[in-house]
Order: C-alpha cells, then structure tokens, then sequence
C-alpha cells in the first residue's frame, strides 16, 4: 500500500515517516540500537534540514554550511535515515549494515566516517558543548573576516539533545558560557521525552530547566503540543530571530506510535518483529523493510540541486570577496586548510637563560599569535599559571568577538569540548591549558579528539612533585600515563625551554590528532646546545643527549624536568669509571613512529640495562627498559611540601638514583 500524499502537510508526514522507519528497520536488523528517539523525533530533525539548514550534501565540508549536531548520538540511526535522504554519499545498503564492521553507519556517529556527521557524539552531553564551540568559531571568524556586503562566514548551529545531554554537567557548563557570550546563531531544540534508560526522569531530575536556560542568558521556547509542526517551525524562526542563544523544548513521546511508547523499554533494544509490523500498521506504512517511498525522496533530493545553488551563490560572494580582500581570502582559505604558519620559529630566537617550562611555553605562544590570527585560546581560570594569555589580544567577550583569549572560568569538562567543537568547525586552530592533574577533568573530550583526528592543543602545566606545596591533591602522579593510554593523543615532555619551541612547532604542524604538551612550574636550566645535539631532536621523540666512548653499560632515560637529574646520575657514574648514555625521551607516540633502525640506535637491544626516571607512575616505561631495566618513578601520592624537597624525599636526585644503579649492578 502507498501512503497518501495529498500536500505540504502530506509530503512532510510522508518523509518523517520514512526516516521513521529506515531507522527502525536499521535497529532490527542489526538487532542492536534505540529506536525510541527516531520514532519519537524524527519530525524534528526532517524539520531541520528541510526548512532551515543551510547544505551541500555533495560537499559536506562546504565552509560556510549550517552545522546541525546530534548530541543525542545513540540516535544514530535516524541521522543516517535523514542523511540517506537528504542526498548525502550514504546508501541503502549503508543503511542496511547499521552497526556491522567496516559500515559507514556506526553504533554512534563517527566525524572522520560517515558524510555529513559534524561531531563525533554518543558520550551525553559532548555534542552539546561541541556546537557551542561551533558557534564561537562562528562568532569569531565572523567578525574577524566579514566586511559590509560580504558576510562570507554566517550560518547557524543546531542541535538536538535528549533528557540525558541535559543531565550531564558538561551541558550546563557549556550552556553558561554560550549565555554568557551570546552566541546567537546557536538553536538547541530538547526531545523532551520525560525518559531515560532507567524509567522516568523523574526518578533522578526535578529542576525546571526552562528556568535554569532562561537564567543562563537563553532565549528559551517550549512547545507541549510537540508534533505540531507549524509550532516547531515558528519557534526555530523566532530564535533565529533572537540575540541570544535559543533553547526550545519539544515535548515528545520516546516510541512514538509503537506498543512501548512512553516506556523505557523501547530506549535502547529493538522492537522485536511483531511490534514492528504492529507500529507500521498504527502509522499505515508498508510492512516492507527499508521501504523508501519515491515521492518521499524524490521530495529530500531536491536538496542536492538547492544545496549546489546555495554553495554557487557563496562562492560568487566570496570570488567578489577575493577581488577586494585578496589578503583576508587568502587567510581564510589558509585557514580552512590548516595551513599553518611556521615562519615564527625561525624569528623566533633560541633561550638561554633558565626557566620553567611553562613560562617559555607562554613566550613562544604569544610569539606565535601573530603569525597566525585564527589561533584561539584560553585557561579555565589558570591563564596566568598556565601561561596562556596572549598579551596583545583583548578577550573574546560577547560585544567584543574577535578577542583571542577565552576565559571558561572553573569549567575543564566544558572547555575540553568546545575546543573540539572549534576543530570540528574549522577555521581556527584551538588551544586549551589547565594544570596536568586536572586533564581527569577533561578526559572525555580529550580521548574524543583522539579518536576524531582533531587538531587541539592541551597546555597542561605544574607537571609533577614539583609543583611543590600544594601537595597531593594537585600533584600529578598518574597523569602522564595515562594520557600516553590514549591512541592517537602526542605526549610530549619538553625538558627546556627550546624544547618547547620545538614542540609547539610539532603540535602546530601536526594536523591528524590532538597534543598535550606537559610543562614544569619549578624553572629547569635551559641546555647548552653546543655541548648537546640540537633541541630539534624532540621531534624524533627520542634522542642520545649525552653519549660515552663505545658501547654503555647502562641507559639512562629521562623527561622533562628529570632529563636533568639523569644528565646529574651520568656525571656521578663517569667519575666511577661505569660508562653510561642519556636518553631524552619527550614522546612515547613519536618515538614509535620513527623507524626500526633509529630507535636501535638509541635503545640498542644489546644494552639490557637501562634505567627510567621520571616523576609518575612507571608502569608504561617496562616496554622500554624490559624485565632487567629500572624504574625510578612516583609509586604513591606525593606530599605538602617545597618542590625540591619532595624531589629529595622522593628520590628524584642524582645521589639518590647513582646510588640505587651501584647497588643493583656494581657493586
């Protein structure tokens, strides 16, 4: 049977209904997913990309598109109807193997796999503050780049988020800042369904939201008859209309139309055969699986025709924009195609004199800003410890958007995504900073840009037991591990400050992943690179810093700060005749991308015993060093107490750690 289709009205239904049911039909075949939402919203996101969203499904990655993010990424099923639909490069067939090894249609929508997938969500709340990053790249390059007659970069960012996005903190988080800097081209629209995976909401959440936004600085809607669509139209038209963010609440029922409707059952499991022949039958569809009504995408595909108009149009804007701004058209390409600057480091000059990591990070930094304008930073609220503050820049505030500095305030969590929501958008090249030990805060954006392939840069500073009497609580001792844990996110240790140099240098020039750059409060000395090979060694990950005559008997490997305190271990054993190497070893990740005879000839296999110091856990170290090697390393939390000090209490001298290799093996 054919379902009618007699007018506007019908074609719509027409279509919410086929997104419907692909998705359905997705989740029973690979008898895994949620059919909930898609039953019960897909008459939002139809809405979305039919009425408002700005797109080239043949062109997914157009500069000046709408993004749309679903933040309720466990609804992956009806994105990928609708994308189906709308003329993307997504088949039946893709559709068909939801769920199934080496498919465009994962579990979660994927960034780097799918096309037209904006941000990488399924973790609650992420994509939330990921389009809140997208309205601020918006925002900034907006005002940076736009002269009267020719805004080259204005669109809007949409997102449609679940009860549970607006459970997680990180959402309100994020949605304070977004009030906070009125970011205006930013819709939110909540399926507001009352149900989450263990029952009702109510079970775990009384608050009124509404006010909460309201009070946040939102402009905030709330439609109770949810399935009319003439309301949802003319509430996105008012908030596009707004000069604050919007927020528009749409009260839904999750398995809408099925015999588990308004039930927590039909959130996370297939419907079963039966309930879906019978919710087919309540919405007089066609029994058929992965039926696709020719009108219905006949309707959705005129999109791509309108979608090539749309993009013809801005980039007869943007050729007339070239003529009379070579130099921001130029910039703005660059910057779109992540090509970065590098002719900063060499103006920049070498350091000589003695300083803590951090304190040169910020040097190069605000060096570095000027070559590359649509670089964008910030601290939740460490700036000045983290050394992250550009100088000569205002701060992005929401009357004055092309500042360059973000303050989050106390906010890690939110700060970790919005920067990848600026990767994810483009453009701009994000940086972020907060102590090392407070990265556990951040932990699931940063392992989210890892496994996006985002360009972000995390400054974590105050390293170690060096940052001294702050003891414990904020002394980083498994950190560093277990950010090495994380495939695909570069660790690197710089142990001066040249070393800094080079590993800004690297972050800037890396352009597939993101990478932490882990910086000492305590000053270091700066080494004397006519003594030592240059600091452009870092990028090898590893390199022979100081070398003996002839095979050594033993391998010294330090990072960071404790470099120092292996070049101090190599003197002591000089003196007594045992022949020794240092190693600086700043990356793990990049070590390992070097090839087999380069990292031979700075492990040689033949010297079994090597030593590791370094001032956190050792654990991932035993690759190296091997079952005969040692480890000196942090095995428990530290203690209150003056930075050298503990490093003497805990073992981290030269002394300290001769003394343990004479033990073990000389004596």
């Amino acid at each position: 049977m054919e379902p009618e289709v007699s007018s506007q009205r019908g074609i719509d239904q027409l279509v919410i209904n086929t997104i419907r049911f692909l998705s359905v039909d997705q989740v029973e075949k690979a008898k895994s997913g949620h059919p909930g939402m898609p039953l019960g919203a897909s008459h939002i996101i139809y809405l979305i990309y039919d009425r408002f969203l700005k797109f080239n499904p043949k062109n997914p990655k157009w500069i000046n598109r709408d993004r749309f993010v679903l933040s309720a990424g466990h609804a992956s099923a009806m994105l990928y109807s609708t994308l189906f639909m709308f003329g993307y490069d997504i088949t039946i067939e893709d559709l068909k193997n939801f769920r199934q090894l080496g498919s465009k249609t994962p579990g979660h929508p994927e960034s780097w796999l799918t096309p037209g997938v904006e941000a990488t969500t399924g973790p609650l709340g992420q994509g939330f503050a990921n389009a809140v990053g997208m309205a601020l790249a918006e925002k900034y390059l907006s005002s940076y780049f736009n002269r009267e007659g020719f805004p080259v970069i204005d669109h809007y960012t949409y997102v449609l988020c679940s009860d549970g996005d607006l459970m997680e903190g990180i959402s309100y988080e994020a949605a304070a800042l977004a009030g906070h800097w009125k970011l205006d081209k930013l819709i939110v629209v909540w399926d507001n369904n009352h149900i989450s995976i263990d029952g009702d909401t109510k079970l775990a959440w009384s608050e009124n939201v509404l006010e909460r936004f309201k009070a946040l600085g939102w402009d905030v809607q709330h439609i109770e008859d949810g399935y009319n669509l003439d309301l949802i139209e003319e509430a996105i038209d008012r908030a596009k209309a707004s000069d604050k963010p919007s927020f528009i609440s749409v009260r839904t029922n999750i398995g809408y139309g099925s015999p588990l409707q308004d039930t927590a059952k039909v959130h996370g499991a297939p419907l079963g055969p039966e309930k879906v022949i019978e919710t087919k039958r309540r919405f007089n569809w066609p029994e058929q699986e992965f039926y696709v009504p020719e009108e219905a995408l006949n309707y959705t595909r005129r999109h791509i025709q309108l979608g090539k108009e749309i993009e013809e149009e801005w980039e007869e804007l943007f050729s007339r924009y070239r003529k009379e701004y070579p130099d921001l058209a130029r910039e703005l390409l660059r910057a779109f195609n992540k090509e970065w600057s590098l002719e900063w480091f060499e103006k920049l000059g070498r350091f000589s004199e003695s300083m803590a990591t951090r304190q040169a990070s910020g040097k190069v930094l605000n060096f570095v800003a000027d070559y590359i304008p649509t670089m964008l930073g910030g601290s939740a609220d460490l700036s000045e410890s983290n050394n992250t503050l550009l100088f000569n820049y205002s701060d992005f505030e929401a009357d004055f958007p092309t500042g360059r500095n973000i303050h989050y305030g106390v906010r890690e969590h939110a700060m970790g995504a919005i920067v990848n929501g600026m990767a994810y958008h483009g453009g701009i090249l994000p940086y972020c900073g907060t102590f090392l030990i407070f990265s556990d805060y951040m932990r699931p954006p940063i392992r989210i840009a890892a496994m996006s392939g985002l360009q972000t840069i995390y400054v974590f500073t105050h390293d170690s037991i060096g940052l001294g009497e702050d003891g414990p609580t904020h002394q980083p001792v498994e950190q560093l591990p277990s950010l090495r844990l994380i495939p695909n996110l570069w660790v690197i240790r710089p142990a001066d400050a040249n070393e800094v140099r080079v590993a800004w240098k690297v972050a800037i020039g890396r352009k597939d992943g993101p990478t932490a750059i882990v910086l000492t409060r305590q000053s270091l000395p700066t080494l004397d690179r006519s003594v030592y090979p240059s600091e452009e060694y870092l990028q090898k990950g590893a390199y022979v810093l100081s070398d003996c005559e002839g095979e050594p008997d033993l391998i010294l490997i330090g990072t960071g700060s404790e470099v120092h305190v292996a070049l101090g271990v190599k003197d002591i054993l000089d003196k007594r005749g045992i022949k020794a190497r240092v190693v600086n070893f700043p990356s793990m990740e990049i070590f390992e991308l070097q090839s087999g005879d380069y990292k031979e000839s700075v492990l040689p296999s033949s010297v079994r015993r090597r030593v590791v110091i370094e001032a956190a856990r050792g654990m991932c170290w035993y690759k190296y060093v091997g079952s005969e090697g040692m480890i000196v390393s942090m095995e428990s939390f530290g203690k209150s107490a003056p930075g050298k000090v503990l490093f003497e209490h805990f073992g981290f001298t030269p002394e300290s750690v001769a003394e343990k290799i004479i033990g073990r093996w000389f004596s």
